[in-house]
């Protein structure tokens, strides 16, 4: 009975698969193995519709940092058949990778963290703010020659060198101004612009760069201008710059010097080159450049000027030029000179001729010289013409009463702005004064301010310059004002 009760239930018992198709007879295997496969897909299709749902509400729910109500209802909405364990990894990772794209920080650019600047055109940005260390770089280093040649090894040399830390920085900070400024000058300088706008242009960059606008009392000695932008043109060699009113505009065929300085506590860096837009200059150019690069290789110490300015020369005058199918030698301008440098004077006493000479003058150790040669088409002799512009107070200036008061004023305004330092009369307009002509006159009949005419050839000529500023360390030759545009 045991038996036949327990063969009887067991047979009563739906096969497995009956809670699958409850409703299905199970005559036909075949068919109904293919109604088991379906079913399967079917709720398999169902599992995975019910995952992506879910992926979705997680992400909706933890947009704002936090499990929304509707997310929540939905987990507990959801069936334990729904949910199984590949539901819940899948909603898992979703939640993890969510959380860890939320802490994710944006990438630096490279060179932001150290907060590197670069130089804006016009230039604007102080030289000091693209070199925070306040090392800047050095010019061309050249050793001395000959007899002088021990002096690149020699200890108490190197010593002395040393010591001048200081000295070579503030120079090499007024270069890299120097550098920059006429490098942006010469990309952009172009026929049709006055000369007024071309010199402003450089005297702002100038100061914007050396961290001095000069509208202080006082501010311009710290910084600032060295030596007011000469635009001389043609025939005119040397120290000619606007005076308020100029309308002088440069033309397609003009030969330009660009001579001006830069400064930092009175170390000025003085450095001129010519800008010309008619290849037919060319030549004239390359005298000039070839004579300056030669008197920089001849400078040292206990060197001769003299001998300089025979070497100069012997350059400068191998050179011929070609203008409107005239043959033309170009010729050093002998009455003109480099000259030594002293703190806040451009012009110390020493001069560097051009041409032969019997000057037994020599160059010494410490010593600050513009080697500047001059090349022109016309006579090689320049003469004062034209307006005056450029002007210093004399450092050995007498102790003179002054009748004139504009001349009282005048003066102590000079003091107090410019020191011994080159001005021109632009630069006494930017600082509020008018009317002052006559008592600047004044000035200059003293002799308390010198005059720098500009100097000028025969008209019809063509005058270029180039110059470089040296320094004769103890242990080598440093060209300061050195650059890759000459």
């Amino acid at each position: 009975m045991l038996e036949e009760a327990r063969s009887s239930a067991t047979s009563a018992q739906p096969p497995p698969h009956s809670k699958l198709f409850p409703n299905q007879r199970y005559d036909d295997d075949d068919a109904l193995s293919r109604l088991i496969l379906l079913k399967m897909a079917a709720q398999i299709a169902d599992g995975i519709h019910n995952i992506n749902l879910n992926q979705s509400e997680t992400k909706d729910s933890i947009s704002n940092g936090h499990i929304s109500p509707a997310s929540a209802k939905a987990e507990n909405d959801d069936s334990d058949e729904d949910r199984d364990e590949d539901g819940r990894n899948v909603e898992a990772g979703a939640l993890g990778a969510a959380k860890k794209k939320k802490k994710r920080k944006p990438k630096k650019k490279k060179g932001a963290a150290s907060g590197s600047k670069t130089q804006t055109m016009p230039p604007r940005v102080p030289v000091g703010n693209l070199f925070p260390n306040g090392q800047y770089p050095k010019g061309e280093i050249a050793e001395y020659r000959n007899e002088n040649s021990y002096r690149t090894t020699n200890e108490e040399k190197r010593h002395l060198d040393q010591m001048n830390n200081d000295f070579l920085n503030e120079y090499r900070q007024g270069a890299e101004v120097h550098r920059q400024v006429r490098q942006w000058a010469q990309k952009n300088i172009k026929p049709g612009q006055s000369l007024t706008e071309i010199a402003e242009g450089i005297e702002d960059s100038v100061r914007a760069l050396t961290g001095h606008q000069g509208l202080e009392e006082g501010d311009n000695i710290k910084g600032g201008m060295g030596f007011p932008t000469g635009l001389s043109i043609n025939h005119c060699a040397a120290h000619y710059t606007p005076n308020a009113g100029n309308k002088t505009i440069l033309q397609q065929d003009d030969v330009m010097k660009v001579d001006f300085g830069a400064h930092i506590n009175g170390r000025i860096v003085d450095s001129a080159f010519t800008m010309t837009f008619n290849p037919v200059y060319d030549n004239l150019l390359a005298a000039v450049k070839d004579a300056t690069n030669t008197g920089i290789r001849e400078a040292g110490i206990d060197v001769r000027v003299g001998d300089i300015g025979a070497a100069i020369q012997e350059a400068m005058e191998s050179y011929e030029v070609e203008i409107k199918g005239q043959s033309l030698p170009v010729k050093s301008i002998r009455n003109l000179n480099g000259h030594d440098i002293v703190q806040y004077s451009i012009h110390g006493g020493k001069s560097v001729p051009i041409v032969k000479s019997n000057d037994q003058t020599k160059m010494e150790e410490g010593e600050i010289f513009a080697i500047e040669t001059f090349g022109s088409t016309g006579k090689g002799y320049v003469r004062d013409d034209m307006e005056t512009s450029h002007y210093a107070k004399r450092a050995d200036a007498p102790n003179v009463a002054l009748r004139v008061s504009s001349a009282r004023s005048l003066l102590n305004t000079i003091t107090k702005n410019f020191g011994t330092l080159p001005f021109c009369r632009r630069y006494l307009d930017r600082l509020g004064h008018d009317k002052y002509l006559l008592g600047l006159n004044n000035l200059v009949s003293s002799g308390i301010v010198e005059a720098y005419p500009p100097l000028c050839d025969i008209k019809g000529s063509y005058t270029a310059q180039f110059e470089h500023t040296i320094l004769m360390r103890p242990t080598v030759k440093e060209v300061i004002s050195r650059g890759d545009d000459y």
